[in-house]
């Protein structure tokens, strides 16, 4: 697999423009492991390889078991999850599928008893954010492999 564009390079404006949205999403509240399985959940879906490398780094530096990330894309047939990440899963699922699911009103039912009217739109953000990351991932091929995590 070779890259199509280095976008970085190319359009730095756009790299900016997601950091900042990366950077309200780090600063917002929202536990920072959760944030990476939702990222990770969400990549699974897109298929984004170069972003399921980096975030599953990302987890396991931060403290997340190799059990639960080989288990997220079956999340709903194992004890391994709280009901708290149980509904931001599903809310993920939901927000990334959006053209098919149109986001049930029993998947927005579930998440609001686990987050605030405010946490849950920053989950929201924080999933439009990966899903950006994703589709730039995935339409320049950027090449997994070389991603490095900083330490937790």
């Amino acid at each position: 697999m070779q890259a199509r564009m280095d976008y970085h390079e190319k359009a730095p404006g756009v790299v900016e423009a997601m950091r900042r949205l990366e950077a309200y999403v780090r600063q917002c509240g929202l536990e920072r492991p959760l944030i990476e399985l939702i990222k990770v959940r969400a990549s699974q879906i897109n298929g984004c390889a170069y972003c399921i490398d980096m975030h599953t780094q990302d987890a396991r530096v931060r403290g997340e078991s190799e059990q639960r990330l080989y288990a997220l894309d079956a999340w709903e047939e194992t004890p391994f999850f709280t009901e708290r990440e149980r509904a931001a899963l599903a809310w993920t699922e939901a927000v990334t599928r959006v053209a098919d699911s149109r986001v049930p009103d029993d998947v927005y039912d579930r998440v609001r008893r686990q987050f605030s009217e405010k946490e849950l739109a920053d989950l929201t953000l924080a999933i439009v954010t990966i899903n950006g990351w994703n589709r730039l991932a995935i339409a320049f091929r950027m090449v997994p492999g070389s991603y490095r995590p900083e330490h937790a």
